[in-house]
């Protein structure tokens, strides 16, 4: 569409509180403390039930009430009710309403992912470790976190991805972010401000996805061993010829 690409690579769509470099930071720092609180309140809780394999359901059950209610609806609610639409630090109007939307819509992925992920450890394992001597603490670190850390992490790219591109709507009730951008591209009849702001948002969602795929790969310990275990007969080899 005409236009676009000047819009973003002009220097003036990017300076200033309301350019593109500003709202990207709030839109980073809200995704950011939602799911930072997210992983707080949902993590702990999943892991452990996973753990003891008590309640679980249950637990995951109630969490996904919240995926059948649109988090717009939630972000309206909220913002006319308790919580209000006074200001709240650098998120803005409605500040709280939004923070608090979309921390109940990032935990449903956080918690499924990490419950089913602590699930599916193989029980012969678990019993395994306890039979050679290892506690209830133990198990859990050395040998159930590790083998779950792989979807626990998918859960963790799930909510954040989708926080990142709901957080857009935060400028509906006058928000922080890049959806502001959008929301004045619409506003003004700026159709090249619509598809730019979009654009930014949809690059940013696959840099931040296939970021955590890295670390996902980067920080697994079962990869790290499956990679170590086929490398020690290549090493041997070599130093057999040495």
């Amino acid at each position: 569409m005409t236009g676009v690409w000047p819009f973003l690579t002009a220097r003036s769509s990017w300076a200033g509180p309301n350019g593109i470099a500003a709202r990207l930071a709030e839109h980073l720092w809200l995704t950011g403390v939602s799911m930072l609180l997210a992983l707080v309140i949902a993590l702990p809780v999943a892991l452990v039930l996973g753990h003891t394999g008590k309640g679980g359901a249950v637990a995951i059950n109630i969490s996904n009430v919240g995926r059948a209610i649109p988090t717009f609806a939630i972000i309206l609610v909220l913002s006319v009710g308790a919580l209000g639409t006074d200001d709240f630090g650098p998120f803005g109007r409605a500040g709280l309403a939004t923070l608090v939307s979309l921390v109940l819509f990032a935990i449903p992925p956080i918690m499924t992912n990490a419950y089913v992920g602590m699930r599916e450890v193989d029980r012969d394992l678990v019993e395994s470790a306890q039979g050679m001597g290892m506690n209830a603490q133990e198990t859990f670190w050395q040998v159930e976190l590790p083998m779950a850390l792989p979807l626990v992490m998918t859960g963790v790219r799930l909510a954040v991805v989708q926080v990142w591109a709901t957080a857009t709507i935060a400028a509906l009730v006058a928000g922080p972010g890049l959806g502001n951008i959008i929301q004045k591209g619409f506003d003004s009849n700026k159709q090249y401000m619509v598809v730019g702001g979009a654009i930014v948002v949809a690059v940013v969602a696959i840099i931040l996805e296939l970021s955590l795929v890295l670390v996902a790969r980067v920080i697994d310990p079962m990869r790290r061993a499956r990679r170590h275990r086929d490398l020690t007969p290549r090493l041997a080899v070599v130093e057999g010829v040495r």
